[in-house]
């Protein structure tokens, strides 16, 4: 097993910086996700893991070695891309032995018993005589893994491997890597734009927005304390919820209050340097309900539209000229044009700069979150 670490890393074309100053350890044995938007860098950064793109500045290791300058067959890395990247007149086993020779000094015995092993782990030994055209999507992919096995790679680099397959395959297949990591613990860095694959996948998850980091965590605590709006409305779907508000002082109590949204903010330390800003208050569909209004933890929606989901319903609400969406039961009777009042999860709340988008206040801490958690077992 390998650690990686990434220093400073930048790739520019011409003038397009694609990747800026990424600095990122890749903990031995871990799977990490990147995800991101289009054209965010993230896998420019995967090539310049693999070798495939130069890296115009900064460094890249593998535990003491430098890989920064290495060309791709000096790497022991192995790659598995999204369009499976199978030669069509090959079958399925000589694409996972094809190059082996040449790409290191393997016996016939070792290639077979490599072979024989990624099959056994992939389920895949009954079609190892076939050539891709007879394979299935989800059977191709598992070759295009096997192929990389085979080697055994310090480490494993996934571009976006589970794009081309159906919604059905693709949730098994999911599964099916998620198992096949825990047996192998091959360090993994996978390349995703579907924040559904980064939450389940990834042991961290590391966001990237025009080719910078915005924050490296475990799934549950980029979703549960973003570091920024950005990451607030990516990670999760639907996504936040966010709405200017001004942040009042009254009493002993500190508010977010707008036309239609008074919500006492609970004090968890640094809402006083708030005070008298207009932010961006946060909170998440599923941490409003129509049973938790009160006069002091009010948002009211104009109910513009009802989206059923078979398990819930979602409301799109105009709330201060903000289009703001609401989860509630699948069974509700509410209808568009109507005028609703929620309340909030007071333990679920938010507040980001409007200019910079910093997260500058969470209603609940990591360490409350843990303590709560423990309580519960």
């Amino acid at each position: 097993m390998t650690e990686i670490q990434l220093t400073d890393i930048t790739k520019r074309f011409e003038d397009v910086t694609a990747v800026n100053g990424i600095d990122l350890t890749i903990r031995d044995g871990e799977f990490l996700v990147l995800v991101g938007p289009s054209g965010c860098g993230k896998s420019t950064t995967l090539r310049m893991l693999s070798g495939l793109e130069t890296v115009t500045d900064g460094s890249i290791h593998a535990d003491d070695r430098e890989l920064t300058h290495l060309e791709p067959r000096d790497r022991n890395v192995a790659m598995v891309f999204q369009n499976y990247a199978l030669y069509p007149h090959m079958t399925a086993k000589r694409n996972m032995t094809f190059g082996m020779k040449s790409a290191g000094d393997y016996t016939d015995e070792e290639i077979e018993s490599r072979v024989a092993e990624a099959a056994s782990i992939l389920d895949i030994e009954d079609l190892l005589g076939r050539k891709p055209k007879a394979l299935s999507g989800g059977e191709r992919q598992r070759v295009a893994i096997g192929r990389s096995l085979v080697r055994d790679p310090e480490y494993l680099l996934m571009d976006e491997p589970l794009s081309n397959l159906d919604a059905k395959l693709r949730i098994q297949m999911r599964a099916e890597l998620s198992k096949l990591h825990e047996e192998l613990e091959t360090t993994t860095v996978y390349v995703t734009h579907d924040q559904t694959e980064a939450m389940t996948l990834g042991d961290r998850v590391a966001v990237m927005d025009a080719g910078e980091l915005q924050q490296v965590a475990r799934p549950q605590h980029l979703y549960d304390f973003p570091a920024n709006r950005f990451v607030a409305e990516f990670i999760g779907s639907p996504a936040m919820n966010t709405v200017p508000v001004e942040v009042v002082e009254e009493g002993d109590a500190v508010y977010a209050v707008g036309e239609d949204v008074r919500v006492r903010l609970p004090e968890t330390g640094g809402l006083e340097p708030l005070v008298g800003r207009t932010l961006e208050f946060g909170v998440r569909p599923e941490d409003l309900s129509q049973a938790a209004a009160a006069a002091d933890n009010r948002v009211v929606a104009n109910v513009s539209v009802t989206e059923p989901h078979g398990d819930r319903m979602l409301l799109h609400g105009d709330v201060d000229g903000t289009l703001m969406k609401f989860q509630i039961s699948a069974r509700s009777t509410l209808s568009g044009g109507e005028r609703v009042e929620f309340g909030t999860d007071p333990d679920r709340l938010h507040l980001f700069d409007g200019e910079t988008g910093e997260a500058l206040y969470h209603s609940s801490t990591p360490e409350q979150d843990q303590a709560a958690e423990t309580a519960a077992r």
